[in-house]
């Protein structure tokens, strides 16, 4: 059985499973159907990340375009935003090949229309026209993308137009560039602000930099790093520099919803979109005038900073858990504008967040503070196969159970059922459960004042979780 599929953000699986036919076969389909009905300009730009696997997918992606009549631009290795940026300016259909955060055995594929991201029913499109493609039976001789050198250059050049050439100086700034293909970008982007930059832990060999699920190591390294007290922020990115991580002068990592909340704060944002994952201090401190949950996936939030501009908001933004931030409407920076972008980006979260600690005045830390937005504890209970969880978020739907579930941690007092089952409990506490849509297992989120008093719920809600699961499968 093979590894592939959609999860909330692309095609992924083991890069065994995506080499070769697999990979023409799926992006072939795409262009079958996504480009077929939305890419009148029969182009495409092909981008990818630095794994080891990804030049490969790139070259048969190029030759899939070719049979499918499409033309197709070699992008090279470079952000996914900064490919999405390109295939709304050329009105092209756009392939990222990138597994994101996740390890160097995987891999993925990311599809992009001439507007943004691909929908969810744009996947079961792509997965109907596999069969047209299988039809065809081999993979014809490869075909050559043409070169663009400048792509980079351009995403570079958005950034540069929209804010003034001075929001980050004095501040000194650790650049993690481990293997993210925005490594030498990002350092140099910092450095044009102002901020005095200092490029940390290069390496030649993939690092799988998660956002959200920091790795320990990863955790101990920022921690070392910063101890020599010579930076004010760490700043970095994972794979394919879609989703941003910074930390403050400590070592401490921003989570990313806050990240998410600093961003549109200074943005002048007046609808944020955010998923049921992200805390709720971006209703409690964000100042928005309005703040709309989705199920998780960057689909889903588009979908919903749609929703918000019909309703007649003027400056939306959606953010996400993990830190990418997408910007669903034109925004206005101090008489300068900064374009559209409804894609998930680590660029701007980045830039926005350390501008406005200078601009408060206030360390990191400090600026988070002044925020009040509480802590929030996250785990998982692997190799829980669907039809446990499932049942588990059945029962859990039911008022009756789910007071007597929750009765030794407290008092539910709201449910949101959109994506799992989110409990706000007594006392400004929450505790979330979800079926994972990338592997067989729970997840448990919890928010509290506290760290402590998160980290406890969320003990509590795993361990009563895996033994509620175990009485029904008995």
């Amino acid at each position: 059985m093979s590894s592939l599929k959609f999860g909330t953000s692309g095609l992924r699986g083991l890069v065994t499973d995506l080499v070769g036919w697999p990979s023409y076969a799926y992006a072939g389909a795409f262009f079958r159907s996504v480009g077929a009905t939305y890419c009148a300009s029969r182009t495409v730009v092909i981008g990818r990340d630095l794994r080891d696997s990804s030049a490969g997918i790139a070259a048969t992606v190029a030759t899939a375009a070719a049979a499918a009549g499409f033309a197709a631009i070699d992008c090279g290795p470079l952000p996914t935003p900064a490919l999405a940026l390109e295939a709304i300016r050329r009105g092209a259909c756009a392939v990222m090949v990138t597994g994101s955060h996740i390890p160097q055995d995987r891999n993925g594929l990311k599809f992009y229309r001439p507007d943004g991201e691909i929908t969810k029913a744009d996947e079961v499109a792509i997965l109907a026209a596999l069969g047209d493609v299988s039809a065809v039976g081999t993979m014809p001789a490869p075909a050559a993308a043409t070169p663009d050198p400048d792509v980079v250059e351009r995403y570079r050049r958005r950034y540069g137009a929209a804010f003034a050439p001075d929001i980050l100086a004095g501040l000194r700034v650790a650049v993690y560039q481990q293997s993210s293909v925005a490594r030498d970008l990002l350092a140099d982007l910092l450095a044009g602000f102002g901020a005095e930059v200092t490029p940390v832990g290069r390496s030649d060999t993939f690092v799988p930099i998660d956002t959200e699920a920091h790795r320990p190591e990863d955790v101990i390294y920022i921690a070392e790093t910063m101890a020599s007290g010579a930076y004010d922020a760490l700043v970095t990115t994972d794979g394919d520099a879609d989703r941003p991580l910074v930390a403050d002068a400590a070592g401490g990592i921003l989570r990313g919803d806050v990240l998410g909340l600093i961003t549109a704060r200074y943005l002048g944002a007046d609808a944020v979109v955010v998923p049921v994952t992200a805390g709720s201090a971006i209703e409690r401190a964000g100042g928005f005038a309005q703040v709309l949950r989705t199920r998780v996936g960057s689909p889903f939030v588009i979908a919903g900073m749609e929703q918000a501009q019909r309703a007649g908001a003027k400056a939306v933004a959606g953010f996400e858990a993990n830190g990418g931030f997408l910007l669903g409407s034109d925004v206005a920076l101090a008489g300068r504008v900064l374009p559209a972008l409804p894609t998930r980006d680590a660029m701007l979260p980045i830039l926005a967040t350390l501008a406005a600690a200078r601009d408060a005045g206030l360390p990191l830390a400090g600026l988070v503070a002044s925020l009040d937005v509480g802590a929030m504890a996250s785990d998982r209970l692997p190799e829980t196969p669907p039809e446990r969880s499932g049942a588990l978020l059945q029962s859990l739907g039911d008022a009756g159970f789910r007071h007597r579930f929750l009765q030794p941690v407290g008092a539910p007092e709201a449910v949101d059922a959109q994506d799992g089952v989110r409990i706000a409990l007594d006392g400004g506490r929450t505790i979330h459960f979800r079926a994972s849509g990338n592997a067989p297992e729970l997840r448990c989120y919890t928010e509290a004042r506290t760290e402590a008093e998160a980290k406890d719920l969320l003990a509590w809600g795993l361990a009563a979780a895996a033994a509620t699961m175990r009485g029904c499968s008995s």
